[in-house]
């Protein structure tokens, strides 16, 4: 039997979220800022007055455990993150921390013990918005994070990262000797839920769908192109240094490039989220010359991602030759692709036949913390919830009712997962990672 995860607490702290984070316009839960620290103390007394055993880590990971009957054998976890972007919605990343928070709840309330430890983990800073960084939260938590990260400052403050966890009395300088609170073989699986970030589950009419995999992704977040400002009738084009003409040209070249990979049935996105000329000097009689952008690639497939941006570098060279303009990218940032386990995959579609929900099984275009969890060997799922109007914007809509599904269904995948967990225990076997 399938104990009920406690859906009026996960509706009670929705609710809550929504209410200390709201900025007028949209949800705002700066990373390792008020906003998420408000989201993770309120989590952490829910848990604390439920009875569960509650811990941080130096990063202020918080871990949320129901103990199960043997202690000794590898976790189960689940989890997500509870920071927003600046103006976004109240349910990405948290309706993963509640879904698991609500499952434990309901297990703590019917005396249901599992067969080993489950852990919800709520994760700091997943959102990259705030800080120039991939996943800075579960890469400390398993002593992966940069030492040179901590320095990174965070987008609105410039104040570095290092400064905001001691500020919250997380010990940067533990994170920085490599400190890690979760080894992977001590974890026998990891299961994040989330709101899908796109249409195609609204589209289809399905409530809940299961990953198969994480694109991962190189990124120019401060990319800048140099060429002159000049008087916009008086310079003819063979004395123009034109910025925003470069940029454009760079834009064209990687659109068709993305066309024709695609063509070939490559996985592959493009996105030039940021384009603006400086609002200081540039004029409509003018000749720009200084253009500011950003560039963001992703692919499941490592030769796409590499084969990209070897282009994008003989484009910058070629274009910047042509119209005299220095385009300099600034610092890379970079994801690696993770697959997702498919025996955790399996299980999930079994369990969401069983229970009657309809399911699909879909790729993942936006980066998780799940991501770093595979790609330490950790065997790894994702659930997603349906969600209209998509991600990142103070429109994001989950029905309750889908949530309540996709709860349900992580509380049977956990449950069962713990089982074979204890089977794999007892006889001093780590479960196996698929390949």
């Amino acid at each position: 039997m399938i104990v009920e995860p406690d859906l009026a607490l996960a509706e009670h702290l929705f609710t809550r979220l929504h209410d200390l984070s709201f900025d007028g316009v949209g949800i705002t839960r700066d990373a390792y800022g008020a906003g998420e620290q408000k989201a993770h103390d309120l989590v952490r007394k829910a848990a604390e007055e439920i009875g569960l055993e509650v811990k941080l880590d130096a990063a202020l990971n918080l871990y949320i455990t129901l103990p199960g009957r043997n202690r000794s054998a590898p976790v189960i976890m689940t989890g997500s993150h509870l920071d927003s972007v600046p103006r976004g919605g109240n349910f990405d990343g948290a309706a993963g921390v509640l879904a698991g928070l609500a499952v434990l709840a309901g297990w703590k309330k019917a005396g249901h013990v599992p067969p080993v430890d489950v852990t919800v983990m709520a994760i700091r800073a997943e959102e990259s918005a705030w800080f120039p960084i991939s996943y800075p939260g579960s890469k400390a938590a398993f002593g992966k994070l940069p030492a040179e990260a901590l320095g990174l400052p965070r987008a609105d403050s410039q104040r570095s990262m290092a400064e905001h966890i001691a500020a919250l009395g997380g010990v940067p300088e533990r994170l920085s000797h490599g400190a890690a609170a979760l080894k992977p073989e001590n974890i026998a699986c990891f299961v994040e839920t989330h709101i899908e970030q796109g249409p195609v589950l609204i589209e289809e009419g399905l409530p809940l769908g299961i990953v198969t995999g994480i694109r991962g992704s190189f990124r120019y977040r401060e990319a800048r192109a140099r060429g002159a400002y000049a008087h916009s009738g008086a310079t003819p084009r063979s004395h123009r240094r034109d910025a925003v003409v470069a940029v454009a040209r760079l834009v064209n070249a990687l659109n068709d490039d993305w066309e024709a990979l695609e063509a070939e049935g490559r996985d592959l996105v493009v996105t030039f989220g940021r384009f603006s000329t400086d609002p200081a000097q540039a004029d409509f009689s003018k000749v720009s010359g200084r253009v500011d952008f950003c560039i963001d690639v992703r692919s499941f497939e490592p030769e796409t991602l590499k084969e990209m941006e070897q282009r994008l570098k003989r484009h910058v060279k070629a274009i910047s030759e042509e119209t005299k303009v220095t385009i300099d990218l600034g610092p890379r940032t970079s994801s690696d692709p993770a697959t997702m386990a498919p025996s955790l995959r399996a299980l999930l579609m079994q369990r969401a036949e069983m229970l009657g929900i309809a399911a699909k099984e879909m790729p993942c275009g936006a980066g998780h913390d799940a991501a770093v969890f595979a790609l330490q060997g950790v065997p790894t799922a994702m659930l997603f919830i349906r969600n209209a109007n998509g991600s990142h914007n103070p429109l994001e809509h989950m029905e309750f009712a889908d949530f309540a599904a996709g709860a349900r269904l992580l509380a049977s995948a956990l449950d069962m997962k713990s089982g074979v967990n204890l089977a794999s225990a007892d006889q001093n076997e780590r479960p196996a990672v698929d390949a």
